[in-house]
Order: C-alpha cells, then sequence, then structure tokens
C-alpha cells in the first residue's frame, strides 16, 4: 500500500523542479558565453604573440644592419685618408649607407604603427568586458521578472493542489512521478557541481590571461626603449659627420692652403731651369685638385649632416 503524499509536498516538489530547470538553462548560456568570450581571448592572444616575434626579428635585423653600417663608415674614413684617388666610390658607399637610413626610419614608422594597433586592440577588449558587465546587469533583471513569475506559478499550484485533493484516484501516478523526479534531482546536484568546477577553471583561466596582458604591455615597453636607442645611435652618427666637416675644412684644406701658397711663390720667384719651374707647376696644380676635393667633402658631409638632422625631427 502506497503512502499517500501531502498536497504540501507536492507543491514543495514541484517548486523546487521549476527552479532546477531555470538555473540548468542559465547555467548553460553562461557557459557558451564563457567558451565564445575564451575562444575570442585566444585567438588575440595567438595574434599578438605572432606580432611581437615579427617585431623582434626587425629589431634584431636593424641592430645587425647599423653594426655592419659603422663599420662601413670606419673603413671609409679610413681609406679615404690613405687614398684620395678612390673618392669616387666612397661617395657611392656614402650614398648606400644613406638609402640604407631612410629605410631603417621607414621599418621605425611601421613599429610605431604596429603599437598603436595594439593599444586599439587592448580598448577593445576593455569595451567587451564592459558590454559582459552590462549583460550581467541584465540578467540580474531578468532574475527578477523570473522570480515574479515563480511567484504566479506557486498561486497556480496551489489551485492544482486542490483539485488534487478531490482526485485520490491519481495519487499513485503522482508517488511514481515523483520518484522520477527526485532522480532527476540528485542527477541536478551532479550536473550543478560539475557547471561549478567548470565555472572555477573559466575564472583560473581569465586570471592567466590578464597575466598574459601584462607581459604584452612590459614587452611594447621595451620595444619602445631598443627604438630610443637607435635615435640616440643616430644622433652620434650625425655629431661624428659633423666632426668629420670641422676636421676636413680646418685640418686639410689649411695645409692645402699653404701648399698653394707656397707653390705660387716659388713659380713667381725662383730662378730655376725650365724643367724645375715645369714641376713646381705640377705641384700646385695637384694642390689646387686636392682644394677641390676637400671642398666638393665639406658641402657632401654638410649634406649628409641636413639629412639626418630632418630625419630626427
Amino acid at each position: 500500500m502506497h503512502k499517500k503524499a501531502k498536497p504540501s509536498d507536492l507543491i514543495t516538489y514541484s517548486k523546487e523542479f521549476v527552479l532546477q530547470n531555470e538555473e540548468k538553462e542559465k547555467r548553460a548560456a553562461e557557459l557558451i558565453i564563457a567558451n565564445n568570450e575564451l575562444a575570442f581571448q585566444n585567438r588575440e592572444k595567438e595574434k599578438r604573440a605572432a606580432e611581437l616575434i615579427i617585431a623582434n626579428k626587425e629589431l634584431a635585423f636593424q641592430n645587425e644592419e647599423k653594426e655592419k653600417r659603422a663599420e662601413e663608415l670606419v673603413l671609409a674614413n679610413k681609406e679615404l685618408v690613405f687614398q684620395n684617388n678612390e673618392k669616387g666610390k666612397r661617395a657611392a658607399e656614402l650614398i648606400v649607407a644613406n638609402k640604407e637610413l631612410v629605410f631603417q626610419n621607414g621599418e621605425k614608422g611601421k613599429r610605431a604603427a604596429e603599437l598603436i594597433i595594439a593599444n586599439k586592440e587592448l580598448i577593445f577588449q576593455n569595451e567587451e568586458k564592459s558590454k559582459r558587465a552590462a549583460e550581467l546587469v541584465i540578467a540580474n533583471k531578468e532574475l527578477v521578472f523570473q522570480n515574479e513569475e515563480k511567484g504566479k506559478r506557486a498561486a497556480e499550484l496551489i489551485i492544482a493542489n486542490k483539485e488534487l485533493a478531490f482526485q485520490n484516484n491519481e495519487k499513485e501516478k503522482r508517488a511514481a512521478e515523483l520518484i522520477i523526479a527526485n532522480k532527476e534531482l540528485v542527477f541536478q546536484n551532479g550536473e550543478k557541481e560539475k557547471r561549478a568546477a567548470e565555472l572555477i577553471i573559466a575564472n583560473k583561466e581569465l586570471v592567466f590571461q590578464g597575466d598574459e596582458k601584462e607581459k604584452r604591455a612590459e614587452e611594447l615597453n621595451i620595444a619602445y626603449t631598443k627604438i630610443k636607442k637607435a635615435e640616440e645611435v643616430l644622433k652620434e652618427y650625425i655629431k661624428g659627420l659633423e666632426q668629420m666637416m670641422f676636421m676636413t675644412h680646418h685640418k686639410v684644406r689649411q695645409p692645402v692652403a699653404n701648399i698653394l701658397g707656397l707653390s705660387h711663390m716659388l713659380g713667381q720667384y725662383i730662378k730655376a731651369p725650365v724643367t724645375l719651374k715645369k714641376l713646381v707647376g705640377y705641384m700646385e696644380l695637384s694642390a689646387k685638385d686636392l682644394d677641390t676635393f676637400t671642398k666638393e667633402l665639406t658641402v657632401f658631409i654638410g649634406a649628409l649632416e641636413k639629412k639626418g638632422k630632418k630625419k630626427t625631427l
């Protein structure tokens, strides 16, 4: 003989069953949103990692190119002092070095543009977090509405229980349904515990992603510091050009002017055979050629200095 179920127990079981169904639907919706957010953040992390790898390779390439340029300039200066007859080749090498500097400045501009894009991406992620907060506010309002609906359903269940009091012939069916409902409740409690564990894992993943964003910000700061160092090296290069122009103007042209003056005086006042006068004329001609070259070199170095100052600005 089955035990007769009380109407109050039926009301309680029915309320609990409806509440658990609503909680399952909410948890499922929250898990879908969390999974979509995690997938989006993982894709963004991969993009940031790829961009940082490219930026690091580019900076390493530029540092190697700058060291090569510095070595070539040292060799060029030594070669200019001892081999004046190769002035054309050295000028061509300086032109190539200038083109390389223009290319490096263009690369710096690209790096700056990439940093701007990364900053915009961070702003976008912050906006997405704000949207998630707004969605949670909407979800809370929905919970208030659902509680009101549950109150209405409770009133309806009271009416249904009165009807059940007059229908004792269905008590066995109700008892069987309650047994099934209890089993379902046990299953649902197990599912809720699983959902709670999954939410804990999702929270840990969010904390990890926050740490990764801070690391990316530090890497961007390091890249910016390297760019500043490259600008300082360019300024040192300009200072070197200024020193070279000063040495060319004061330490090279002065002896050349002295040679010109002496050869002119020798040509006017020396009384010597024709052969000696020819040698003096050759010496004066060579001194004039050297004077012309020093003037051209001064103008060329001045132009390089102006270009370098424009690039630093």
